[in-house]
């Protein structure tokens, strides 16, 4: 047997099976009472964190009246769901996680219906590898435990680096109190600031009109409706494939020195822990939902620059290290966007740019502004990569 890590972790290394491991050690109850609570632990790193002084809340909400103001001029959309004025909220770390694990809940329920719905039945098993049958049968037992374990861990990982609510285009659910609620990662944005030598007044005026604009965009129904309809069809397209396990552990040799590192390593990764594989209607809504969030962050970038230009004094700068930052995401950030189907790479903003870009050259704001008139106006992916086209669709 391998030895332990250094901190006596023999996990070490590998952050959604350890933290899970760990948590079910540690936790009983509920499966979603204790994703939060390894949430909230995996944010905070088990620290106690301190609430938002008033002071930095006062200050905050001053900023974001000006980016609403601003946002609202150069869309010509309402900023809010609800109709009343958004409210921007400084939070700490674990504020956000337990939100955001609340918000995702219902994506992550139809994903774990998706893999129950297509696994292998119990007499499927094959009675000659007891080990991976063994591990199935675990697999099958604790699954929703698991899975929700797992979506602790990744909101949590999150958390540690998110700066508002926005960083992955996902609508939060339209009704309630928080509906038009947004909330800023106050830590977050002061360690980014410190990092990067920013101007930490500007750093959250960007952070508001980012925020603010992102909300502007899903407050239009059919934008919402668009998105999450291709977000659950695809988190309800995943197959669960049995066969994918047992070649994993199928090679593995228990009286080996090695076999717990090779077992950690056949199981180093959540896609292996929930035996989920992309299926073909997966890859058939993909180039949908790249179509559509490249369209958004195309007019969020859009908007960014117009208001940004005119109202913060490092924009170029502070532009660059946020824009950098969101295509040089961590390991975890990137597992998320898997499991939800969004791939955030360079790719995927430079074609929204040069979409928005090339219809503003031909038609103007008021052509850009026909996205919002109806959903048959939203692009497709081939118009997305020749806005002429999508102009001539509607049109103009």
């Amino acid at each position: 047997m391998s030895d332990p890590g250094p901190n006596g972790d023999p996990f070490e290394g590998m952050p959604f099976f350890g933290d899970i491991a760990r948590m079910l050690g540690q936790q009983g109850g509920a499966s979603w009472e204790s994703a939060r609570q390894l949430a909230v632990s995996v944010a905070t790193g088990g620290v106690s964190e301190a609430n938002v002084d008033p002071v930095e809340r006062i200050s905050i909400e001053q900023l974001a009246r000006v980016a609403e103001l601003r946002v609202a001029d150069v869309t010509g959309l309402t900023t809010s769901v609800s109709g009343r004025a958004v409210s921007v909220q400084p939070v700490n770390r674990t504020r956000w996680a337990l939100d955001t694990l609340d918000a995702y809940r219902p994506l992550v329920e139809r994903l774990a219906e998706a893999l129950g719905a297509t696994g292998a039945p119990e007499g499927d098993a094959d009675p000659t590898d007891p080990l991976a049958g063994m591990f199935s049968s675990m697999l099958k037992s604790f699954q929703p435990m698991v899975l929700a374990m797992t979506a602790g861990s990744m909101v949590g990982h999150l958390a540690e680096r998110t700066l508002g609510q926005y960083d992955l285009p996902i609508p939060r659910p339209p009704t309630g109190q928080s509906a038009d609620e947004l909330l800023l990662v106050v830590p977050n944005l002061d360690a980014f600031a410190e990092e990067w030598s920013l101007a930490r007044d500007d750093l959250r005026l960007w952070i508001c009109v980012h925020e603010v604009a992102h909300h502007a965009v899903f407050a239009v129904p059919h934008v919402r409706d668009r998105m999450n309809d291709l977000l659950t069809r695809y988190v309800s397209s995943f197959q669960n494939d049995p066969s994918s396990l047992e070649d994993r552990i199928g090679e593995i040799d228990l009286t080996s020195p090695s076999a717990l590192s090779d077992l950690q390593q056949a199981l180093g990764s959540p896609e292996a822990i929930l035996g989920a594989i992309t299926s073909p209607q997966q890859e058939a809504l993909r180039p949908q939902i790249e179509a559509l969030v490249a369209t958004v962050a195309g007019v969020v970038d859009h908007v960014l620059d117009v208001v940004g230009g005119e109202l913060i004094p490092s924009y170029s700068m502070l532009t660059e290290a946020l824009r950098r930052r969101r295509v040089e995401a961590a390991e975890s950030d990137r597992f998320v966007e898997r499991l939800f189907g969004l791939e955030l790479t360079q790719a995927i903003y430079d074609r929204g740019s040069a979409f928005v870009a090339g219809v503003l050259e031909r038609a103007g704001d008021d052509g850009l502004r026909r996205l919002w008139t109806s959903a048959v106006y939203l692009p497709t992916p081939a118009e997305l990569d020749a806005p002429g086209l999508w102009l001539a669709r509607i049109d103009l």
